[in-house]
């Protein structure tokens, strides 16, 4: 079992380990009752806040060893601590640049739950461009309508489930249009090698300033609705956003600092943004990743389990599978 806070560089002469970063945006974290909570409940929201720079950036800063993420699939295992999370998002971003992303650009992410799509989500909060996740599910003539309701410029996806195929035929659809396209995963002719771009990259990338630094007021994320009363709208946030889900983390889902959070969604759904990254960063809790290609309760409880989650979300249909478990089986200690 893995347990998070323990490891590091903590014994290290003129170490300091740092604890979240909420105490920086919330002045009052504890309340003895709702309207305590509804009286005094603060967010202070500094000028110009980007959270790629001002939270995960922060911490690789102040302790390179916290960790970020705990990252499976059925066959595999990786752990990303906040200052690879830098690294990788400033390599990432280096990436975007050279193929002629600049701010206010929009880059579709398909990416389910691989840990690119964490690397692609700061890197281009890092340029100012935009990202727009994206299920898995989605076919050619959706697709296209994304592309041209947002004017994408880039997709990056993964190479399995038939989407760069779908991107091929929505790019072959729109004649006049021709899209960056980087692939996640197996070679795919024509397509660019996302890892192998991404390990080329400089580690350097600074801050931009001036015009092409980003506000608070300007987009950081796009999301499309679902659609099921008409067509799909775009859902803007900006960059103010995740600060909004300190609640959804601290006070909904009870994530601790230190702690290991799963939410069961994967990044082309917005609860991956709710519960896999904004708000469980600035409390300080790393986030739990289980890449599955397919749902199996059995494997989920497994996998939770033996990495030592400690507090848990999921859509109501994920609990009615895993109450037709053997309970018994696991442990929950954490």
């Amino acid at each position: 079992m893995l347990i998070l806070g323990k490891c590091g560089n903590s014994k290290k002469k003129g170490y300091k380990k740092m604890v979240s970063l909420l105490n920086k945006f919330v002045p009052k974290i504890e309340f003895s009752s709702y309207q305590d909570f509804e009286k005094n409940f603060k967010i202070e929201i500094p000028e110009k806040f980007n959270f790629a720079y001002d939270i995960v950036d922060e911490y690789a800063k102040e302790d390179p060893e916290k960790i970020a993420m705990v990252w499976c699939d059925d066959n595999s295992e990786k752990i990303f601590t906040f200052k690879e999370m830098e690294i990788y998002s400033d390599k990432a971003a280096n990436f975007f640049k050279n193929y002629g992303i600049t701010k206010g650009d929009t880059v579709m992410l398909t990416l389910k739950s691989r840990y690119e799509f964490w690397f692609c989500l700061l890197a281009l909060n890092k340029i100012g461009a935009i990202p727009i996740p994206a299920t898995h599910m989605l076919k050619s003539k959706d697709i296209v309508y994304r592309i041209k309701s947002a004017d994408i410029k880039m997709v990056v996806c993964i190479a399995e489930d038939n989407v760069p195929e779908c991107v091929d035929k929505a790019e072959n659809i729109m004649e006049e249009r021709t899209l960056i396209k980087a692939v996640v995963g197996k070679e795919k002719q024509g397509w660019i090698n996302f890892k192998e771009e991404l390990e080329n990259a400089s580690e350097e990338f600074k801050r931009p300033t001036g015009k092409d630094a980003t506000t608070n007021e300007e987009a950081s994320v796009v999301y499309f609705s679902s659609g099921t009363t008409g067509l799909p709208k775009m859902i803007l946030h900006n960059f103010t956003y995740p600060l909004g889900h300190i609640i959804t983390a601290k006070y909904w889902q009870n994530v601790t600092d230190n702690g290991l959070h799963y939410t069961v969604a994967d990044t082309g759904w917005a609860k991956c943004l709710w519960g896999k990254i904004y708000g469980q960063w600035i409390v300080g809790s790393a986030v739990f990743v289980y890449d599955y290609d397919r749902f199996d309760a059995a494997q989920m409880l497994e996998k939770a389990t033996k990495h030592g989650v400690t507090t848990f979300c999921a859509p109501p249909t994920i609990y009615r599978f895993l109450i037709k478990e053997d309970l018994s089986k696991y442990d929950f200690s954490t």
